[in-house]
């Protein structure tokens, strides 16, 4: 349950990142705002960008690693720009009075950009030595993180006064503008458009790597383990990915970021009952990696998160709890499913764990 919930996740997080470039792209090309015009670019730029998947962890780490540098830039020198019109008690605002707050949407977008961070144990069998390389490269990765967007926050926060309806995707663009000109607007429009990009590549392998985990473990069919000959890609999983982030890449911004939150905090609930438990039953169990602390302090270690896991789940629309329920119960079928074949013999299956464990 625990993978098709954390699957599920990310698969419809990947949706997010076209529906991201296309709302950043009809700011510069207004006809991407509705219609087929919009749907036919979701399609294009979701196959162009999973043929970019297909053709290798190394060439996608590289590009996301210039995407990175090249999408930062634009936030960073707006940034700098911005000092001398930084007026500090900005910062304490509570909002604009009259205006309605979003507590929603406001914890839904918090979540979602600081979460699947335990999305990258997919590629750890890509990885040297990942017992080193991954925490540290957490470490980094969350400080990073952090910084890169707090100090834009505080810079356009601090520097434009405007009405708090405004404030929507892609309005750092809008405050780029009013703060340097139109050059910089334009420029962090196409840096948010290739960090996306970016993101949608780090997603897609980590969804696709997972198919190639279970199936190696004898959860699924051996053939979604299949490798490309050219690339040592695993094409079945980034096919399959892509349909299904093709399948919910239509709906609003708003629902597919809840969607993937839910799935995500179900998904999360279940691994620290999970970690929880197997220290408490097998304390002595070697591990690649062991958290330094005892039983209590592991508890109260998951339950801070926890609670805002929880305050997801609580505050989710309709529409989020019918396509988070709806795929819960496909994955509960899919497992039955894949426990009758096994058991029929319809497919082949690895000697891994055994979906009764």
């Amino acid at each position: 349950m625990m993978g098709s919930w954390k699957f599920l996740s990310g698969v419809i997080n990947t949706a997010a990142f076209p529906v991201l470039c296309i709302d950043y792209l009809d700011k510069l090309f207004p006809v991407f705002e509705s219609g087929w015009p919009r749907k036919l670019a979701l399609l294009i730029s979701t196959m162009l960008l999973s043929f970019l998947n297909y053709t290798g962890l190394a060439i996608v780490g590289y590009v996301a690693v210039l995407l990175g540098i090249v999408s930062l830039s634009p936030f960073i020198i707006m940034s700098i720009l911005a000092i001398p019109k930084i007026h500090p008690h900005r910062w304490l605002s509570l909002g604009q009075k009259g205006v309605k707050k979003d507590w929603t949407l406001f914890f839904n977008t918090l979540f979602w950009n600081l979460n699947f961070w335990d999305n990258v144990s997919t590629l750890a069998g890509e990885v040297e030595n990942p017992q080193k390389t991954f925490p540290m490269a957490l470490f980094i990765a969350v400080i990073f993180t952090c910084v890169a967007y707090l100090i834009p926050l505080f810079a356009v926060t601090g520097a434009v006064l405007v009405d708090q309806s405004e404030w929507e995707t892609g309005f750092h663009a809008t405050a780029a503008q009013m703060i340097a000109g139109k050059w910089l607007k334009v420029w962090i429009e196409v840096g948010a458009v290739l960090s996306a990009i970016g993101l949608f590549e780090a997603q897609l392998s980590s969804s696709s790597y997972q198919l190639l985990g279970m199936a190696d473990l004898g959860i699924l069919p051996k053939f979604f383990g299949l490798r490309a000959k050219w690339f040592n890609t695993p094409w079945v999983g980034i096919l399959l990915s892509t349909a299904i982030t093709l399948g919910v890449s239509y709906m609003n911004f708003q629902d597919i970021i809840s969607s993937a939150n839910f799935l995500y905090s179900l998904g999360m609930l279940l691994e620290f009952a999970s970690f929880l438990w197997l220290r408490r039953k097998l304390p002595q169990l070697k591990r690649p990696f062991r958290v330094p602390m005892k039983l209590p302090g592991l508890v109260i270690m998951c339950l801070i998160p926890s609670g805002f896991l929880i305050l997801i789940i609580v505050i989710a629309t309709k529409t989020v709890y019918l396509v988070s329920g709806l795929m819960t119960v496909g994955a509960i079928g899919f497992y039955f499913l894949m426990k009758f074949c096994k058991y029929k013999k319809l497919f082949k299956f690895n000697n891994g764990e055994k979906l009764d464990n």
